[in-house]
């Protein structure tokens, strides 16, 4: 069994963190391979060090000295090492970094030095052997992750070291010079490492148990989801969710590596467990995976009678792709059809949209309806299940919830509803007390 873990920010914020961090990785010996992001806020009112970082940079690019804030960085990084009783110098290395700050350092290489020290410090306290990201991620010329030389280099890392601790969020450019990802990016290194070395599991410790079936600002202690397949993952975060991006998650769906969501603080929860199939369902588990939904939405209606439906449709979605709205949803009827978009994409544009309609398609009527959410229930069983369609609408109704749209994914993994915004966080509550609660 082999392991590869990743700690986010908040797991490795303080010396106390990075006890609990020591604690999971002795507990289970296949962890062998871990991914650190930089120190992240000990409390709310705290500083993340790749934020302090970021205005260290911006200090240095406007001509003003940014000593106060590198001397803060230090401190933490110091007190850190002094309270774990290790022995990493690290004023020597913050001497040297301050040494070759000036108008010409790289924002990237600067950011990155949160992950960096925060890894050095880990791999001392863990005994594990610290391996530079950027010697084992690198980055092709279009800024893509190079898939073949990275996989390479950090299996040669493993394989010559066994135990290793690799900074996130950071490789090589093709030039040599340091580029950090999108924010988020320790995710990223942490997956490319899981597939690099087949990893059995690729456990994303963080300060959550896992994925929740709702947002907790809408419903109240909503239940973590213990199993989720790849596929419904992407549908509850293209419905905003908040999950990991999908870059962060395509190297281990592609070598077929379970994901396990766990939760720093509390080891003994399970988390989510996230895999490309569920294997021997219990039919006694809940249906519905997860709800999640948008809001500010336009629902522009084409009415035509005896209407030629694809080409009037092709008409229509040229013209908003011409404009740069992307369609959500069709539904289709025999004299009419409905393109749901972003309001925000129409912008102020949406009068010329609906011009541009009228005098290519000339349909009898369009209307626009704007402010309208989007709302789905995602569930891979939900298949085997009669009678959804008609729960979902009558728990809606009997709460004032107007249904203004509905949508089902030819996948069959999701049913969509497009309701006022007013009435968007009472769906959502409504759909969870129905169908989870």
């Amino acid at each position: 069994m082999l392991k590869t873990v990743k700690f986010g920010g908040s797991s490795v914020a303080g010396a106390e963190q990075f006890k609990k961090v020591k604690a999971i990785i002795e507990a289970d010996p296949s962890r062998k391979i871990v991914i650190s992001s930089a120190a992240g806020k000990r409390s709310s009112d705290d500083h993340k060090l790749t934020d302090l970082l970021y205005l260290c940079h911006a200090h240095i690019t406007y001509g003003v000295s940014c000593d106060d804030i590198m001397d803060t960085i230090q401190k933490r990084f110091a007190d850190m090492r002094n309270e774990l009783g290790l022995r990493y110098d690290v004023e020597a290395d913050f001497a040297a970094l301050r040494a070759k700050l000036d108008r010409d350092t790289s924002v990237d290489e600067l950011v990155s030095r949160g992950e960096y020290f925060t890894s050095k410090l880990l791999a001392e306290y863990l005994g594990y052997e610290f391996v530079d990201a950027a010697n084992c991620i690198f980055f092709s010329l279009d800024g893509q992750i190079d898939k073949e030389k990275t996989y390479a280099a950090i299996a040669e890392a493993v394989g010559k070291y066994e135990r290793v601790v690799i900074p996130g969020f950071y490789g090589r450019s093709p030039t040599g010079r340091i580029k950090v990802m999108s924010r988020g990016g320790s995710d990223i290194s942490g997956a490319l490492a899981a597939a690099a070395c087949n990893a059995d599991v690729y456990e994303n410790w963080t300060d959550v148990s896992g994925i929740l079936m709702a947002d907790p600002r809408i419903v109240k202690d909503p239940k973590p989801i213990p199993r989720i397949t790849y596929a419904e993952l992407r549908e509850l975060a293209f419905m905003g969710a908040s999950v990991l991006h999908e870059e962060s998650v395509l190297p281990v769906k592609e070598k077929g590596i379970a994901l396990n969501i766990r939760n720093t603080n509390r080891p003994e929860d399970a988390g989510t467990m996230i895999v490309e199939k569920v294997e021997n369902e219990d039919t006694h588990e809940r249906f519905i995976t997860g709800i999640a939904g948008r809001r500010n939405f336009a629902i522009i209606t084409v009415l035509k009678h005896n209407m030629n439906t694809s080409e009037t449709l092709r008409r229509a979605l040229e013209i908003l792709d011409r404009y740069k709205a992307s369609v959500e949803h069709i539904t289709l009827g025999l004299d009419s059809f409905a393109l749901v978009t972003s309001s925000a994409a129409l912008g102020d544009g949406v009068y010329d949209v609906l011009n541009d309609i009228q005098k290519s398609c000339h349909p009898d009527e369009v209307q626009v309806k704007d402010g309208i959410a989007l709302v789905a229930a995602v569930g891979r069983k939900m298949t085997f299940r009669p009678g959804i369609s008609g729960r979902l609408f009558k728990a809606l109704g009997e709460n004032g919830v107007n249904i203004r749209t509905i949508a089902q994914g030819a996948d069959e993994l999701s049913i969509i509803i497009g309701v006022e915004n007013k009435h968007f966080e009472t769906a959502i509550q409504v759909m969870y007390e129905g169908f989870a609660g």
